[in-house]
């Protein structure tokens, strides 16, 4: 008789088709906790949001994402340049889900306990794909720099705060909801932003930027926080990738970055050449005015690391369950019982304090 080689034994179903929100009941009643109404207000929709990102639908394009990573277009086929990035569908698809539920901006037309349900959606959506929440979390951080120039808000805003994604390459009148990335490091100086050369040449209402940013990630965002040398010192711009006459502004992409994590989102090097910016705060304020965005993205760096840890521990946990060695479960032997305690215990621990920092 034929002996099968290919029938798989001892190994755990796919773990899909879960709910991320009603599932995590430490997760719930730490951000009501935190939250209150504004969280009990959003339940409804954090069950929703929560469901659909544990479909198998929505965890197979985070893998697709991951696999197709992006891809740089310097050229149309008739060689005009272009400078744009082409991402797989699924890209698009995890963004439009991410901005569609509130966390690009939402949350700063919200009330009270708007930024914890926010925060709340950025641990549920980074235990599926982490990539795509790049330029959700430097939309979102945007609006705190924008203050420091109203007219600018009062124009962008709207956009930001809109919940609506619009992945064409267009003037951002034009769109229903916008994405802000950040450039602020170079080559020669990296995180010593000081050093860099970069620099803002006043031209009507506006300035134009000469220089090479060394990191811009999230390119085909709509515009971009970036920094550039005055006669005061470093200074803040905000720049579209369109100017205000609706043309393409001097940005050019010259490489996309070579990257172990965040595959699935493009960072990049780009070049300014006399490329058209508003400036933002004070001349010589420059690094004051873009760490008000900086301080919101690491808050979700934080929200970010919690929900890999969550996820993390809640694969080994769904793995042990399932698996059998030298007799037993592996969920049900001593030592392995001390590991899953352990991961469980860490990732809770971050998830709570991550909350607490969001409602601070």
């Amino acid at each position: 008789m034929r002996r099968k080689t290919h029938e798989v034994a001892n190994q755990p179903p796919p773990l899909v088709d879960i709910d991320l929100w009603n599932g995590d009941p430490t997760l719930r009643a730490a951000a009501l906790r935190e939250g209150g109404a504004g969280v009990s207000a959003a339940d409804a929709a954090l069950s929703a949001f929560g469901t659909r990102l544990g479909s198998a639908t929505t965890q197979l394009q985070a893998a697709q994402a991951n696999e197709n990573p992006p891809k740089l277009r310097t050229h149309d086929r008739f060689g005009h340049r272009i400078d744009e990035v082409e991402y797989h569908p699924s890209y698009h698809a995890l963004l439009e889900l991410s901005v569609e539920h509130g966390l690009a901006g939402a949350a700063w037309s919200g009330g009270p306990g708007a930024h914890v349900a926010r925060a709340a959606g950025m641990l549920l959506a980074s235990q599926v794909e982490f990539g795509h929440l790049c330029p959700v979390s430097m939309t979102y951080s945007a609006v705190p720099a924008l203050r420091r120039q109203p007219e600018l808000l009062a124009s962008w805003g709207p956009h930001i705060v809109a919940g609506k994604y619009d992945p064409r390459f267009a003037p951002a009148a034009e769109k229903a909801g916008v994405l802000v990335g950040m450039a602020m490091t170079e080559k020669q100086g990296g995180s010593d932003v000081r050093a860099n050369s970069t620099a803002a040449e006043p031209d009507g209402d506006g300035f134009r930027l000469t220089g090479h940013k060394w990191f811009c990630s999230a390119p085909m965002s709509d515009a971009f926080l970036v920094l550039a040398q005055r006669p005061a010192g470093v200074t803040c711009f905000f720049l579209p990738r369109f100017t205000p006459d609706g043309a393409r502004n001097a940005f050019f992409i010259q490489r996309l970055k070579d990257k172990l994590g965040n595959r699935s989102n493009a960072s990049s090097e780009i070049e300014l050449d006399g490329a058209w910016a508003w400036r933002i705060g004070d001349d010589g304020r420059g690094v004051p005015t873009i760490v008000e965005m900086v301080n919101h993205t690491r808050l979700d760096c934080v929200l970010g690391s919690a929900g890999l840890m969550r996820a993390a521990a809640a694969q080994a946990l769904h793995h042990a369950r399932h698996r059998a060695a030298f007799g037993r479960r592996l969920v049900e032997q001593p030592l392995m019982k001390n590991v899953l305690a352990d991961l469980r215990l860490e990732a809770e621990a971050a998830m709570l304090l991550a909350l607490r920092l969001s409602a601070t």
